[in-house]
């Protein structure tokens, strides 16, 4: 369905428009359809990132501002985020004992099984976005999104 289509207009609009338009509503569209995906979860979009990015860390913890700059959506409260995972045991806070005032996080092993039943539901999710562009048509996309960001 063409943009135009879908936000109802008639009006002729520029190209750049155009695609700003599409990104936007598509952008929306994928975040609907993940969030959909982690709903039976328990969890939000930005708390699946959090766990990934703990998980990244091999064991190690992170500090807050690791997380934030990691964050996928720079919009999110960090400090929240991660409240809200410890009071469901996904993470926990590290207090280094030398210095009080260090705090660090790190996924849990319930955490850890929590994203091992979530990614092939995110994968299969993602998975149905890309298989209706081809291989290299996906590639030149990614290359020209990036290209947009730069």
């Amino acid at each position: 369905m063409k943009i135009e289509e879908l936000l109802k207009t008639t009006n002729k609009l520029p190209e750049s428009r155009k695609l700003v338009l599409n990104i936007i509503v598509t952008a929306n569209h994928i975040s609907e359809k993940l969030s959909d995906a982690l709903k039976p979860y328990g969890i939000s979009m930005q708390q699946f990132n959090v766990l990934r990015i703990l998980r990244g860390q091999k064991g190690k913890p992170a500090n807050l501002s690791t997380i934030q700059e990691r964050m996928v959506s720079k919009m999110s409260n960090t400090t929240r985020l991660v409240d809200k995972l410890i009071d469901k045991g996904l993470s926990e806070r590290i207090i280094c004992p030398s210095n009080r005032r260090k705090v660090e996080i790190k996924i849990t092993e319930k955490g850890l099984l929590l994203l091992s039943e979530i990614d092939p539901v995110i994968d299969a999710v993602e998975s149905r976005f890309s298989e209706k562009i081809n291989p290299k048509d996906l590639e030149s996309l990614n290359y020209n999104l990036n290209e947009l960001r730069s």
